[in-house]
């Protein structure tokens, strides 16, 4: 990777050169092949108020070239700008390449599986109903252990105070409960 740092109206320090270069240093954690990057810096007063001027701009294979502008009155604050914008614009692109990868043999086998299994269960699509839950408020278990007595039902799902999902059944056992 090329770099280039070019300071118009400034003088350029080592300090900021090495802040520059340091900055750059984030762009190869995405593993893209950046050809080349080249800094701006500029500053310029208007009506007595100095500003500085930022750009990046990075020629990337296979991708247009990215160019960054960031103005603030502190140098090194424009710089982590234009810095955190492009890391933006190189971490967006580096997903687009990593979720178009190719379908890999053992998870077509398991497509095939969850088809089948899919289709088996449209056979009972005629006997199976789903039901929402009555509540979806917190319940203690003796809540649900009285609604479960009161009812035909032969469990009760509901959420516990603290914020699991449980379930109360009828043991084959007169009388006698279960909970998971």
């Amino acid at each position: 990777m090329n770099t280039g740092i070019v300071g118009r109206h400034i003088d350029l320090t080592d300090s900021i050169k090495e802040y520059i270069n340091s900055s750059v240093e984030v762009f190869k954690k995405y593993n893209l092949d950046i050809i080349s990057v080249n800094s701006i810096i500029s500053q310029e007063e208007k009506h007595g108020k100095k500003a500085f001027s930022f750009e990046f701009t990075l020629n990337v294979a296979h991708l247009d070239t990215i160019v960054v502008k960031q103005k603030d009155k502190d140098l090194y604050a424009a710089i982590d700008i234009a810095v955190d914008r492009v890391s933006k614009v190189l971490r967006r692109h580096h997903d687009k390449i990593a979720a178009h990868k190719a379908t890999k043999l053992t998870e077509v086998v398991a497509n095939e599986i969850q088809d089948n299994i899919a289709l088996e269960l449209e056979k009972f699509e005629d006997e199976i109903a789903p039901v929402r839950l009555s509540s979806y408020k917190p319940m203690d278990i003796e809540e649900a252990l009285d609604d479960l007595k009161a009812s035909e039902a032969q469990f009760k799902v509901f959420m516990d105070k603290d914020d699991n999902m449980r379930v109360l059944y009828k043991s084959s056992i007169q009388g006698k409960f279960g909970l998971y």
